[in-house]
């Protein structure tokens, strides 16, 4: 049975231990709930420049655009796979993790040759294994930075498709749906898959045409998802962050409990010992 100052020594730890579990729940919280803002901002911008999307391309008879061609390259196959640098967030890294390791599986048994680019060190510390192709793995992404990160990731993945380095692009990233759900989803980016128009009419006449206007859309759409993906990203690891920093917290408070009571029962034990002791004594005497 462990001694008095071990269980007291044991005690300590665990709250110093629930004081930084409860910090790093209301930094996250904070953080959370600003880069929620952010992600919920940024969904209008994206919506709009679909259905702009889709008005060009009902009023045009026909749609040609190198970012809805279809490769020439039917082999090589792009996973652009968005994780966090930090851990301590529950599940969110390791359930994408899986998510992408099981996309590539299935990529590569159709016979596709699988690369990967990855942003967030988490990802790139486990999927950076040798039977992955990694082209990059970048980290330390700062939200600030976010739009300049998606911009550039945007001409590099269109200088890519203008080259024929791939057949298709996936995006893999862990979609915000609330504080308490995070879904990974695989998203085609590239080439770029028109939506329905949904009915939208075409009675419209567009200066300059139709098609010079989809040459500069089309990108803004692209650099929209990417910047969106990374935007739901920061918001899901804040959360996940949050609920298992709040989880930590409980479980500490509990485990707190049960050893001021094993504490209590201990030295109840001693005190006991003790007067046995000294009652034997007196009557000894």
């Amino acid at each position: 049975m462990a001694s008095l100052s071990d269980i007291k020594r044991r005690i300590g730890s665990v709250k110093n231990t629930r004081k930084i579990t409860r910090a790093m729940k209301m930094v996250a919280t904070a953080k959370m709930r600003r880069a929620t803002e952010a992600a919920t901002a940024a969904q209008p911008y994206q919506e709009t420049l679909k259905k702009a999307l889709n008005r060009v391309v009902a009023a045009e008879s026909s749609i040609e655009h190198p970012l809805l061609t279809v490769p020439e390259n039917k082999t090589d196959v792009l996973l652009l796979v968005l994780t966090s640098d930090r851990g301590l967030c529950g599940g969110f890294n390791s359930q994408l993790i899986k998510f992408a390791s099981n996309q590539a599986a299935e990529l590569e048994k159709e016979g596709k040759k699988v690369r990967l680019l990855i942003y967030g060190r988490k990802g790139g510390a486990i999927l950076k294994a040798p039977n992955f192709d990694v082209m990059r793995a970048a980290e330390g992404a700062n939200p600030k930075n976010f739009d300049q990160i998606s911009s550039a990731l945007c001409d590099e993945l269109i200088a890519l498709l203008n080259n024929n380095a791939f057949e298709k692009v996936v995006l893999i990233f862990n979609r915000f749906v609330n504080r308490m759900t995070q879904s990974p989803i695989a998203q085609q980016l590239l080439p770029m898959k028109l939506e329905d128009s949904g009915g939208a009419s075409g009675d419209y006449l567009y200066e300059p045409s139709g098609k010079e206007i989809l040459s500069e859309l089309l990108p803004m759409v692209l650099n929209a998802q990417l910047l969106q993906a990374f935007l739901d990203t920061e918001a899901g690891e804040q959360a996940a962050r949050m609920q298992a920093m709040d989880n930590a917290t409980r479980n500490a408070g509990e485990m707190i409990d049960k050893l001021t009571l094993q504490y209590n029962r201990a030295r109840q034990a001693a005190i006991t010992k003790e007067l046995i002791e000294i009652i034997s004594g007196a009557e000894a005497l």
